[in-house]
Parts: structure tokens; C-alpha cells; sequence
């Protein structure tokens, strides 16, 4: 195995699941044009067989500035932000790493696509404000010349939240939060919530918050397929690859009160049998598994890191950012009509129509309208006794009669005769700490950068993100928005971020 010298260029960070590639599996298919040019050369040459050296200007660079470990949204965000904030142009050589390039287990493609402003945690409202901002003009952002433009098909019908008498002053609170970021959200009474919403069933129903500006639904597959585009068109590079280790020196400090620190700096990322360099790791273990995130130095894995030397782990003794399991449901019911045939009539009168927001009930079932047919989206989260095996993506259809459907047919009496038309499971990643993202450096590695743990929000969160972290590389610091709060040096002080709109 070749050990190759670094490119002199950024001295800062790595992000996604880990650093690496595997080069031979970034391919191009030029055997055509080649095989005839070397047919010609050989009929002239007296010698017989001719063996060029090869064209290997379309693989991976041996060395890049920043390898991103995961290409989904948040991979792809950071990317574009990287090469957008650059100076000069073409400054920076960016390498994404997907070990799934079908992405048909990856968290972006099986979500229902919300996003909202409705959190209780600043950061978080002020994030989903920058996101929304991008996807209500994405082609100011992601257009490719001689390319179509984008349509994410954003549909601006808000969220609603209800609550019963136990979380009314909670709700109240978060409001109040809200507008002062700048959202617009409104309380509603059950009886202003009957008058504009008169499907809803308000027994148990203390106070409702209603997005009114800037909340809905989009399609998630195509911000990824246009992030993805406009990346490429940037000059970023692709690999299909799974990390399967770092390598990393380590250096010695003291802290101000004289305690010994030791710093690591990962100088080799590993690949299935590949090994690959960079001066800038952005590492966030994702779904469907974590890869092992594990410093393999001249001495061994560092003391004083908790558990796996880079992720400290929770009393379970597995990692605090975890693939976790979510189901969601097409469901369809009378009185609404199977596709492609007339609704009886007053069809529509009788349950949601085409005002219909995504609908978050205080026993947290959720559901949304999906299309201009009468199908809906919904789910709800598990608690963490009812928790799946992560590694088995069946659907439980028990846990949708049991648990889905009583809520929802409460809430919603016309979803009383639902039928369930198809489902789905899919990951996200869990962060079992405190269910907030992960964002930024590493206190103990110097080059590896975080952006994971988003707990269900990294994809309404994704065009913020990955300015904030690209920000963090190229800058240092935040600019835009600070994130601090959300630093990975919180799970060693022990200070939890509390969100109390986790979905």
C-alpha cells in the first residue's frame, strides 16, 4: 500500500461519516474513442503492442483539501457552500464519499420532507429561517446553465401543533420565541381551531401554534438530485466508498490549569482496501450504520477520549449519534376516493382538503396531505421501550393499527375508515444526547469536523448547515448563524441542548 505526501492547501477539518475513497470506483466509460485511437497507433508501429500510460484525469485526486463522508443533503450543502465561499475560485479541491451512490437507505430519500420554524431552541429556529429561504429560491442558488430548473414542488401550508392542558405553557413559551426570531406563528383556541380547521376533532385540545408563513413540505429527492447537479458542475469530485478506519499522529499540551491534553490530527483515511490522504476530514456518522470512528495511532487509541477515542457513548454503551428507525404510512380512507376516481360527493366537506397543514397531534402521530389526490403522509415516533431494531428496515404494521391509527382516528373522525395504500421504514440519525445536531470541530482532533445528529431535522436544516460548517472551515469561525451551541465539545461538559419540539 502506497503512502502518499499531503497537498500543501487548508489546514482545517473533514466532514461527513469519515474520510476516504476507494479510487477505482469512480469510473468513466471512454473505451470507444481510446480502443480505435490505440488500434490506429499500433497498425503504424513497427513494434507491435502499445501500452500508454493510462488517462486517470477523470479519478478521484489523491489528495483533497476537504473529503466529505456522506453524500446526502447535508454532505452536498456543505460541498456547495465550500465552493461558493471560496476565494479565489477553484481554490479548494472537495471530495464527497458515498458508500450508497442508489441512496435507497439514505434518510433524505424516505423522508416526508417537512420544514417549520416552530422549535423552541433559537439556533434552530433561525437555521430553518436561513433553509427555507433557499428552497423558496433554489434556482437562485442551484441553477446550472443549459439545465432545467429545479421545482421541489414546496407546499406552503404550514404546521400545526396541538397540545393538551399539560403542554399549553410550553407551547405559549415557544411562541414567544418564534416571533421574536422573525417566524410567523399564531395561538389558536379549539374554537378558532374548529372554525378554520372543521375536520378536527378538538376533545383534549388546550392550545394550538399554527405556521402561517414559510412552513410545508417539499420534495426531498429533488434538492438532493439538484445539490448533487450543481456540486458537479463546481468542479466537486464523487467516490462510491465506505471508511473503514483513521490514522492518526498525536501531539501533547497543557491546559491552562496544567492538566495534560493530547491533540490528534488524522493523516490516513481508510476505504475497503484503499488508503487515501487529506488535510481536512468533516466526519458525521450517519445511517445506516456508524462507521468505526476509531484513531489508530503510534499509540494506540487516545486515553481520556470516552469510549471510541472520537465519539463519546451513552449508558448503553453505544454511540451518542445512532441510525434510528422511523416507519411512515400512505394511508387513504373513506371518505376520500382511490386515485383516478371521482370522490363521492361532499367528499370534501368531511375530512382535510387542500388547506390541509402537517398536522402534529400532542400524542405525537403526525400526518400531511400528499398531492392533489386524497392520500395523506403520517407516522409517529416510537418511544425508546417501543424502539426497532435498527438493522431491520420491515415495517411494523402492528405498531400502525396499535399506535398510528387510534390518535389519528381520534383527532381526525374521518380517518376512522382509513386503509393503508403502502409503507415504509427508513433512518435518520439519532443523537441520543440530546436529539440536536452535531456541528463543527472535534476539541480533540485538530482537522475533523462534525455535522450529524440532526435527529429527524437535518433536512430542513441542510442548506444552513453546511454554510455554518463551511463557514467554520474555510473562516474558523461561524459567520451567519453562531451555532455554538451545538459544538461537540458539549457532550464532554455535559450541557444538553433542550429542544422541546423534538419529532
Amino acid at each position: 500500500m502506497l503512502r502518499r505526501a499531503l497537498q500543501p492547501g487548508l489546514s482545517r477539518g473533514v466532514l461527513g461519516r469519515g474520510l476516504g475513497t476507494h479510487r477505482g470506483r469512480s469510473t468513466l466509460d471512454q473505451n470507444g474513442k481510446v480502443s480505435e485511437i490505440k488500434k490506429k497507433i499500433q497498425s503504424v508501429l513497427p513494434r507491435g503492442a502499445w501500452n500508454p500510460l493510462r488517462d486517470t484525469s477523470y479519478l478521484p485526486p489523491e489528495h483533497s483539501d476537504v473529503v466529505i463522508v456522506g453524500g446526502g443533503v447535508i454532505g452536498l450543502s456543505v460541498a456547495y457552500w465550500l465552493k461558493r465561499l471560496e476565494k479565489p475560485q477553484g481554490a479548494i479541491r472537495v471530495l464527497v464519499v458515498e458508500r450508497d451512490h442508489t441512496y435507497s437507505q439514505a434518510s433524505t430519500a424516505l423522508s416526508v420532507g417537512g420544514i417549520r420554524q416552530q422549535f423552541s431552541v433559537p439556533e434552530n429556529i433561525q437555521l430553518s429561517l436561513f433553509s427555507v429561504e433557499f428552497l423558496r429560491n433554489i434556482n437562485e442558488y442551484l441553477a446550472v446553465v443549459d439545465d432545467p430548473p429545479l421545482d421541489i414542488q414546496f407546499n406552503p401550508s404550514g404546521y400545526l401543533l396541538l397540545a393538551s392542558e399539560k403542554g399549553a405553557a410550553v407551547m405559549e413559551s415557544n411562541v414567544k420565541v418564534q416571533r421574536q426570531e422573525g417566524a410567523k406563528v399564531c395561538l389558536m383556541s379549539p374554537e378558532q381551531l374548529r372554525n378554520k380547521f372543521p375536520w378536527i376533532n378538538t376533545e383534549g385540545v388546550a392550545l394550538a401554534s399554527y405556521g402561517m408563513e414559510h412552513e410545508g413540505w417539499f420534495d426531498p429527492w429533488c434538492l438532493l438530485q439538484g445539490l448533487r447537479r450543481k456540486v458537479q458542475s463546481m468542479g466537486v469530485l464523487f467516490c462510491h466508498g465506505e471508511v473503514t478506519r483513521f490514522v492518526s499522529s498525536s501531539s501533547h499540551t497543557e491546559t491552562t490549569s496544567g492538566e495534560e491534553v493530547t491533540l490528534r490530527r488524522i493523516h490516513e483515511v481508510h476505504a475497503q482496501e484503499e488508503m487515501y490522504l487529506s488535510r481536512c476530514p468533516v466526519c458525521g456518522p450517519g445511517p445506516p450504520s456508524p462507521p468505526p470512528l476509531v484513531p489508530a495511532g503510534e499509540d494506540g487509541p487516545q486515553p481520556g477520549v470516552p469510549a471510541c477515542g472520537m465519539c463519546p457513548r451513552d449508558q448503553c454503551g453505544r454511540g451518542l449519534v445512532w441510525p434510528d428507525r422511523r416507519a411512515g404510512w400512505c394511508r387513504e380512507g373513506a371518505p376520500w376516493h382511490p386515485a383516478g376516481h371521482p370522490a363521492p360527493c361532499g367528499a370534501e366537506e368531511k375530512g382535510p382538503g387542500l388547506e390541509t397543514p402537517f398536522v402534529i397531534d400532542a400524542s405525537g402521530a403526525y400526518f400531511r396531505r400528499e398531492g392533489l389526490g386524497n392520500n395523506y403522509l403520517g407516522g409517529c415516533s416510537p418511544t425508546e421501550e417501543e424502539e426497532p431494531d435498527p438493522g431491520n428496515l420491515e415495517v411494523d404494521h402492528d405498531f400502525f393499527q396499535d399506535k398510528v391509527w387510534p390518535p389519528l382516528a381520534q383527532r381526525v373522525p374521518a380517518f376512522e375508515t382509513l386503509k393503508v395504500r403502502s409503507a415504509w421504514a427508513g433512518y435518520y440519525d439519532y443523537n441520543t444526547f440530546d436529539q440536536n445536531g452535531v456541528v463543527g470541530p472535534h476539541p480533540l482532533v485538530v482537522n475533523m469536523y462534525f455535522a450529524t445528529g440532526f435527529s429527524g431535522h437535518g433536512l430542513q436544516q441542510a442548506p444552513a448547515v453546511g454554510r455554518a460548517v463551511a463557514e467554520m472551515v474555510l473562516d474558523g469561525h461561524f459567520r451567519t448563524i453562531n451555532l455554538s451551541p451545538f459544538l461537540f465539545n458539549r457532550f464532554y461538559l455535559g450541557e444538553k441542548v433542550q429542544e422541546h419540539n423534538i419529532i
